[in-house]
């Protein structure tokens, strides 16, 4: 696959409309940690606090820019463990620019940063059983099943099975 030119930055003021518009995305929901909607106020409020530090905020929220100069979405890499070296990576890439590489060189382009400048010894992902996309995205990139969470999302009316994905770097 000829995967397109990103960069990955940290999010800017400029960048409200379009945090604003990812987080409050509904249809998404579902596959993360967050289920109500947040103000333009708390983003902004974020952006404006969080380091960019993972090693102070214990994450990162990085914008996916193309190589055109467009924002096509995010990455999140959570919940860092640094007695264990070990991270989650979440990636939201926005509907017009799903399906044209750019969730792939997002991943390798957080894989080969957490191997070179964080040292992390892993990255995992919690995956909806159902969410085929995300499993195919992240088996193709190294990801291997590490086994299953039982009910642990729930949608607001049943609950779902998750799939801990992990690559050892």
């Amino acid at each position: 696959m000829n995967l397109p030119t990103i960069t990955l930055r940290a999010l800017e003021p400029e960048d409200l409309d379009e945090l604003y518009a990812i987080e409050n995305d509904t249809e998404i929901w579902d596959v993360g940690h967050t289920n109500v909607p947040y103000s333009r106020y708390a983003l902004h409020d974020y952006i404006a606090h969080a380091s960019a530090d993972i090693y102070a905020d214990r994450q990162v929220r990085l914008m996916i820019v193309s190589g055109e100069g467009s924002a096509v979405g995010l990455v999140d890499v959570v919940n860092y463990a640094p007695q264990h070296q070990r991270a989650e990576v979440g990636i939201v890439v926005k509907k017009p620019f799903r399906n044209a590489g750019y969730g792939h060189a997002a991943l390798q382009a957080v894989i080969d940063y957490a191997r070179r400048f964080w040292h992390l010894h892993q990255l995992y992902a919690l995956i909806d059983v159902d969410n085929e996309t995300s499993l195919h995205l992240f088996a193709e990139m190294g990801f291997i099943d590490g086994g299953r969470l039982k009910s642990w999302l729930f949608d607001g009316k049943n609950y779902h099975d998750v799939c801990l994905m992990q690559t050892f770097l």
